[in-house]
């Protein structure tokens, strides 16, 4: 069985998208609609613009979005998904190529999260961390120890999770991982702590744009980030999205069950190879590629 994955914020790069514009004219045609809905010409950023300006969340996460969606729809008969899931951000990419969402309602939702989340993390100094190395249990019980707000965000394979949470927090958690044995406790550059308790504002404000918006049935059942468990029925999967913000990404849960129900063969569609890195760590016998 087939599924498709889609990355998150920190697979962009400058150039991101451009083979796509120039080579396909159902790409280009859905990159100029998507700089008339956001009402700048992000096609700009993304195609010939500096690092730091694909960095603020605002360009970031509609740019990822757009080119991991984008190279779905112009794959034509190859996007056959029997499953698909995504990476944070990358679950709304997830749902518009399974049909869940129309390409501008996926966008316009990504465009919202993206101003919520850049709003909440000016509220509060926060951040996150990659732990490298110790059993998640460790980190949690860790991480329940250390006083003020730090909580595992994402759980990306075995020995790999992040953390997330107030500054002094998170730097806390990180000298006591790594005197517990973690072979390394990297802080990530990340405008704040975003899947912890801190994005609750984000949450609420997201929830209302979730609310607002129509939610179809998908072509096959989308791996939440949420749970790890596949969904079809649209309510459930509104109110796993709203969820997701305050809640940890369970990739490595997510991959192990859509491994169990069948999947061999992955393919990471968008930017960047992070997830084909990860599925192939998480899974020894799936067969993993990618297309940007």
């Amino acid at each position: 069985m087939k599924a498709f994955v889609f990355p998150g914020q920190g697979a962009q790069f400058v150039g991101m998208g451009k083979d796509l514009y120039d080579n396909n004219a159902t790409a280009r045609e859905l990159f100029e609609k998507a700089n008339e809905i956001l009402g700048f010409r992000i096609t700009d950023l993304m195609f010939n613009g500096t690092e730091e300006d694909l960095k603020q969340t605002k360009v970031t996460q509609p740019a990822v979005f757009l080119h991991s969606v984008i190279l779905a729809k112009t794959l034509g008969e190859e996007f056959k998904p029997d499953m698909v899931a995504g990476h944070s951000l990358g679950e709304l990419s997830a749902l518009t190529a399974a049909g869940a969402l129309s390409f501008e309602d996926g966008l316009k939702l990504v465009s919202a999260r993206a101003r919520a989340m850049q709003k909440a993390c000016e509220i509060k100094p926060s951040t996150m961390a990659a732990i490298i190395a110790l059993p998640d249990e460790k980190v949690e019980e860790v991480c329940a120890s250390i006083p003020g707000v730090v909580v595992a965000a994402n759980y990306n394979c075995p020995g790999q999770i992040v953390i997330s949470g107030e500054v002094e927090a998170v730097n806390a958690a990180c000298e006591a991982l790594k005197a517990a044995g973690a072979k390394r406790a990297l802080p990530l550059k990340v405008g704040g702590a975003f899947h912890s308790p801190l994005m609750e504002p984000a949450r609420a404000e997201l929830a209302e744009a979730i609310e607002a918006t129509d939610f179809h049935t998908p072509v096959c059942a989308v791996y939440q980030n949420v749970d790890a468990r596949p969904h079809t029925d649209p309510a459930e999967i509104k109110a796993n999205l709203v969820a997701q913000l305050t809640a940890p990404v369970r990739w490595t849960q997510s991959v192990q069950n859509m491994v169990a129900d069948g999947a061999t063969e992955f393919t990471e569609l968008g930017p960047g190879k992070v997830l084909q890195g990860l599925v192939a760590k998480i899974s020894k016998e799936a067969t993993v590629d990618g297309r940007q």
